[in-house]
């Protein structure tokens, strides 16, 4: 049983975002005002919800109410 039902691919995407945002923080720190924006916008609005709903399928002892 996965923990959290994260897969591999859900894995990929929060580790991806993560290191967008590590590397966006630390240009905007360097003075960049481009790319540093570009990548925490990315992080934090594509790649982390991506990864947290990529092959989301719900649980049906949930839904059934069990």
């Amino acid at each position: 049983m996965r923990p959290f039902g994260l897969g591999p691919i859900n894995a990929g995407l929060l580790s991806g975002g993560v290191v967008s945002i590590l590397v966006g923080y630390i240009l905007l720190g360097r003075g960049s005002i481009t790319l540093a924006p570009l990548l925490l916008v990315f992080g934090y609005a594509v790649l982390i919800p991506a990864g947290l709903l990529a092959g989301f399928k719900g649980d049906p002892a949930r839904e059934s109410g069990e």
